[in-house]
């Protein structure tokens, strides 16, 4: 169970990502295209195509480390629990 709630924080990461590219092109095409006729042809970004599966890949192998670490516990355990101070007896009203 552990290792599906790890995988699943891992495919949410990429969703998340996908998602704000789409916002982030949908807004560009709504605001900035219409006004500028840039239409980014000749941005040369072709050359950088290859490296889309390893950032995909990356992403998801980060999140589901990220979710294994939240979702174990590890994140928690450094924590050190509260200790409560007994207060003085010359502080207590009687």
């Amino acid at each position: 169970m552990l290792l599906f709630e790890s995988l699943s924080a891992g495919a949410t990461v990429v969703l998340v990502v996908i998602a704000a590219v789409i916002a982030l092109v949908g807004l560009y095409t709504i605001i900035v295209w219409p006004l500028t006729f840039w239409d980014g042809a000749n941005s040369g970004l072709e050359q950088y195509a290859s490296w889309g599966n390893v950032v995909l890949w990356s992403l998801f192998a980060g999140g589901s480390l990220a979710g294994f670490w939240c979702f174990s516990g590890a994140a928690f355990k450094g924590k050190a629990a509260r200790k409560v101070q007994p207060r003085p007896e010359a502080v207590r009203k009687k």
